[in-house]
């Protein structure tokens, strides 16, 4: 680390574009006090990213990529620059998909540049920056729906926390269920209307097996299902997820069936 600490030509051999900075900040004392400043702050912005991100935020998301690639461009990291632009417009565009997409490119690049600049100022990087995951590989959550949409949305959220594994109807879940053994399901997500066995089979069948203590089971459903939902709710679910939902609903009703578990 010492070998590189204040050392311009490092910054630069990293695709820094310190002389373009220099126009802006004058010199390097100069220069050198706001990356102290960017590494003090960017934690807090990264946080914020992930809380917006989460929530389907995109206005507050749209203006934390924006601070993000000001910061990088007054600083020179030009390919953070152009990759928090991206992120600043799909927040204006209200585009989610893109947002979760490439998400972790942002993060990356983030990254990055955090460990670079810290070696620079002489610091340890993980003292700057932590962006953790919980993982729990040896967890699944059964997402049943015929929707590649909604299971697709429903692997990104949890990618790095539980196995997510999907099912196309209810006889795909079914068999899952009576063939696991190895590792532990936290819960169920179900869709209602679907082909060949549907949801309230599944339903029925938990009833019949005594599974509903064993898996908790919270039921996926559009606006168009709720004539059928009190159907549903004679059984013993945990909870209804409305379609179209976020990142945070998901995650509430998660936390209740690690809780039950």
């Amino acid at each position: 680390m010492g070998d590189n600490m204040r050392d311009k030509n490092f910054l630069v051999s990293n695709g820094i574009d310190v002389e373009k900075s220099l126009e802006l900040f004058g010199d390097m004392q100069m220069y050198d006090e706001t990356l102290d400043e960017f590494l003090k702050g960017i934690q807090s912005k990264i946080n914020d990213l992930k809380k917006y991100k989460e929530a389907s935020d995109t206005h507050n998301y749209g203006i934390l990529a924006h601070s993000l690639k000001s910061d990088a461009r007054y600083l020179g990291f030009s390919t953070l620059a152009e990759v928090a632009l991206k992120h600043e417009m799909a927040g204006k565009n209200n585009d989610v998909t893109y947002i979760y997409d490439n998400y972790d490119s942002l993060i990356n690049e983030t990254r990055r540049i955090v460990n670079i600049v810290s070696k620079y100022m002489g610091i340890n990087s993980e003292n700057v920056l932590k962006v953790t995951n919980k993982v729990a590989s040896n967890k699944v959550v059964l997402v049943v729906d015929d929707s590649d949409l909604v299971t697709n949305f429903i692997k990104k959220i949890f990618n790095n926390m539980y196995e997510v594994k999907t099912a196309k109807d209810g006889n795909e879940a079914l068999n899952y269920i009576n063939t696991e053994n190895e590792k532990q399901i936290i819960g169920m997500l179900l869709d209602l209307n679907m082909p060949n066995v549907d949801g309230y089979q599944v339903l029925q069948y938990f009833e019949t097996n005594n599974l509903f203590d064993k898996i908790p089971v919270a039921i996926i459903t559009g606006v168009e299902d709720r004539s059928d939902l009190t159907k549903a709710l004679m059984y013993p679910v945990i909870d209804v997820l409305s379609k179209p939902f976020n990142e945070k609903n998901i995650k509430t009703i998660i936390e209740k069936m690690e809780k039950k578990g």
